[in-house]
């Protein structure tokens, strides 16, 4: 805890001192500091274009051009570079086969395909609520133009 914080609710002078995270201690896994592991970790698997490689290889080895054709969108540095961070972090085996050209392959390393099944089930979970979302969605767009007129 911080020099200067109190434990409780309230200290003398009646204003709460605590954090989010002093009473929810959970919270401080999601802390924003530049240094925190936790959330490098996270901006890290959960950018749009990791979620894809890691969606491409569950379950099958694709070379570099097979992911670049399914990404749509990335340009060739950018895939490199995240596959490079993904093979870093252990979720991505890179296996260079001894021929010329060279093949490169990608596939999920066991700690990977376990990644893979946590953004599967935010992927069911997203099916599941996408009606409701939806609905959600509509709901505040018509409040907002509602709201926002003179």
């Amino acid at each position: 805890m911080e020099e200067g914080t109190s434990k409780s609710p309230t200290h003398a002078g009646g204003t709460d001192t605590t954090t989010p995270a002093d009473r929810d201690p959970d919270a401080r896994q999601w802390d924003v500091r530049e240094g925190c592991e936790v959330r490098q970790i996270l901006d890290r698997v959960a950018d749009k274009w990791s979620l894809l490689a890691i969606a491409l290889l569950d379950r099958r080895v694709l070379r570099f051009t097979e992911l670049r054709r399914e990404i749509d969108g990335i340009s060739q540095r950018m895939l490199t570079v995240t596959l490079r961070r993904l093979e870093r972090d252990g979720l991505v085996r890179r296996t260079v086969h001894p021929v010329v050209p060279p093949r490169v392959e990608y596939e999920l390393t066991p700690l990977g395909a376990t990644l893979h099944d946590a953004i599967q089930a935010l992927v069911t979970w997203t099916e599941g609520h996408q009606a409701e979302i939806a609905a959600a969605r509509a709901a505040y767009d018509e409040c907002d133009a509602e709201c926002a007129a003179p």
